[in-house]
């Protein structure tokens, strides 16, 4: 017996003031008008049934309004004399401030336009100046002329691919995105970004799965979010965070499928795989559990050597730099490790680590203080620098340590 695959059943849907236009992907475009219906009773109904234009698209991949004279705009949409049958590149956008008016006429602003590359439109994105049109292959920048041509769009990249429908997010007029190989980034122009755990996130990546990535922003912490299905798993379970102010990335575990940013609510809000709501950046525990647990955090560096590596280091002392402001466990600490090893390729041969704890809090007239020096002895060609904390109620902050270390010759 064979196994039929289906498309992911996504949605896309924008305010019409304060009524609601949506869409499933590659299926109908609804309206919810707020006067006229009962949330929780009525229905929405198909944007078709509103009027007898027979213009209005009945199909589409996206839907969004446009914050310029408030046109709908509908992606890979049913064309004007083709109602039914989807054109896949195809942009329509409606009358300004209308809901019914599709056919284009000289005395209304409804129109359309073809994205000219790729084979189909996989998302659309608003920034403040423009809408950024993804192809499978292409990006394309649609913007706002006025009359009589209401919209243009221009090719601004090829050669470029998007995760899914859902991969890419907007910062101000910067977007962020995931690629199939890369993550990418367009501020006016298209560039990779250097990302240290590239190799990482792409090597363990559920493709068969790629439709559920989703970008998520954290605007408290300057961070875009992409939760994506790793390995085997058929479900979200990973993330890896950009930090776009720091440029700086982080990965980790987490079954995360929504994510609304702080706004209308005081804290980042997602939902879990477990049919729970998330306030995320609330407490310093995981809430996921009864009662909640700590959260386990750690930062390692790469391996540091002297010279070309050749030569020994002898390692006989660590001073701490780490701050636990915010934290509120009694004595909130955190365990420093240093490793070393003789070769590239080679095993850690020995580690010596010590617990770094917060003696007296930061006050007004009080420097925070805690732990001022931890004497070690370690010897290798090579070492690295752990920094972790396992316990509850508590959060830090890593300065710049220092290692004090002499050559120790070269056998």
């Amino acid at each position: 017996m064979g196994i039929e695959q289906y498309p992911l059943r996504l949605w896309s849907h924008d305010n019409f003031g304060e009524d609601l236009i949506f869409n499933v992907r590659d299926g109908g475009i609804y309206y919810w008008d707020t006067s006229a219906k009962t949330l929780g009773t009525d229905r929405a109904v198909t944007l078709a049934s509103l009027d007898t234009d027979s213009a209005i698209p009945t199909i589409a991949k996206q839907v969004l309004v446009s914050d310029r004279d408030r046109h709908i705009v509908a992606f890979g949409c049913d064309g004007e004399t083709t109602i039914g049958t989807q054109d896949p590149l195809l942009i329509r956008f409606s009358d300004a401030e209308s809901t019914t008016t599709w056919n284009a006429l000289a005395t209304n602003s409804a129109g359309e336009l073809r994205v000219g590359s790729g084979s189909e439109i996989i998302c659309a994105v608003e920034t403040r100046q423009q809408i950024i049109v993804f192809t499978d292959s292409s990006l394309h920048a649609m913007q706002f002329l006025g009359p009589p041509f209401t919209f243009g769009i221009s090719q601004v990249s090829e050669n470029i691919t998007i995760m899914g429908p859902m991969a890419a997010k907007a910062v101000d007029d910067t977007i962020f995105w995931m690629g199939q190989e890369d993550f990418y980034v367009f501020d006016g122009r298209v560039q990779k970004l250097p990302c240290a755990v590239r190799s990482y996130i792409f090597d363990d990546f559920n493709m068969a799965q790629n439709q559920k990535v989703f970008a998520a922003l954290n605007s408290t912490f300057d961070e875009v979010w992409w939760f994506y299905p790793s390995g085997d798993s058929t479900e979200i379970d990973k993330y890896v965070i950009y930090n776009y102010q720091e440029q700086a990335w982080s990965y980790g575990s987490l079954a995360r499928t929504a994510w609304l940013d702080r706004g209308i609510n005081d804290y980042p809000l997602a939902t879990g795989t477990d049919y729970y709501l998330y306030d995320h950046e609330f407490g310093l525990d995981d809430g996921s559990t009864n009662p909640p647990s700590a959260i386990s955090s750690h930062v390692e560096s790469s391996q540091v050597d002297i010279g070309d590596g050749e030569q020994f280091v002898f390692i006989r002392r660590l001073i701490p730099d780490v701050t636990f402001g915010g934290s509120t466990a009694t004595s909130p600490a955190a365990t420093f490790t240093l490793k070393t090893r003789n070769f590239p390729g080679g095993a850690y041969l020995s580690s010596d680590d010590s617990t770094v704890t917060q003696s007296e809090a930061a006050t007004s007239t009080v420097v925070e203080q805690f732990t001022t020096q931890a004497f070690v002895r370690l010897r290798g060609r090579s070492f690295a620098l752990r920094v972790a904390s396992s316990a509850e109620q508590v959060q830090w902050r890593l300065g710049s340590p220092r290692v004090d270390i002499r050559p120790d010759g070269r056998q």
